[in-house]
């Protein structure tokens, strides 16, 4: 107990998990303001008033925590992506809205994204960040089968699939990056070289 007496009155405004949540969502911004996750669990537990014995309740360790944040940015991503494409009036402008917010996704949350592609191997992750991965990338086949016109158990979905997610992902890292700025001058450059090339993609796919 602190000598303030404030954590453990603190604490109890987490009850039924509620402290997980937070912790998840705190460390999102965390995550975000230190560009590169340098940042400690105690320093987490500080931000939301709790102690540092709370929060490694909830994580045994720092990449115990890393891995539920690219498992919740697994999580929005697929959401957005689903939302994107349900957006379009057709399943081909589906396809263009869903790839438009995959690099939209990156933009937005650059820390985020590096996190989710880029730390943990197929080795090294557990059950949370796995389905969560997999729940992105069935989201990504339904969509690559809707505009193509078809079944999602064509093997050339899976062939299209890895196109498309090669193309935004590159796009997406030729941003983060800065390369498509420093070549094309400015944002709405960027935004309209983004958008040629994925109508190519569509235009290129193979027919039904």
């Amino acid at each position: 107990m602190s000598t303030s007496g404030r954590e453990p009155a603190d604490e109890s405004r987490y009850h039924h998990g509620r402290l997980r949540e937070a912790l998840v969502t705190e460390g999102l911004r965390l995550l975000e303001e230190s560009g590169e996750g340098a940042f400690s669990l105690r320093e987490l537990a500080r931000r939301l008033g709790v102690s540092a014995n709370a929060a490694y309740r909830h994580f045994a360790s720092k990449e115990a925590l890393l891995e539920a944040l690219a498992a919740e940015g697994f999580r929005r991503f697929a959401a957005g992506q689903l939302m994107a494409a349900r957006g379009g009036d057709s399943p081909q402008a589906g396809f263009l809205a869903a790839g438009r917010a995959y690099v939209a996704f990156a933009e937005a949350h650059p820390a985020l994204f590096r996190l989710m592609f880029g730390r943990f191997s197929a080795d090294r992750h557990g059950d949370e960040l796995a389905a969560a991965g997999e729940l992105a990338y069935e989201g990504l086949r339904h969509g690559v089968a809707a505009a193509l016109g078809r079944p999602v158990a064509d093997p050339e979905v899976d062939v299209a699939v890895l196109r498309a997610w090669s193309l935004v992902h590159g796009l997406s890292h030729l941003v983060l990056d800065g390369q498509l700025a420093r070549r094309l001058g400015n944002a709405a450059a960027v935004q309209a070289c983004i958008e040629a090339v994925l109508r190519q993609a569509l235009a290129e796919a193979p027919a039904a």
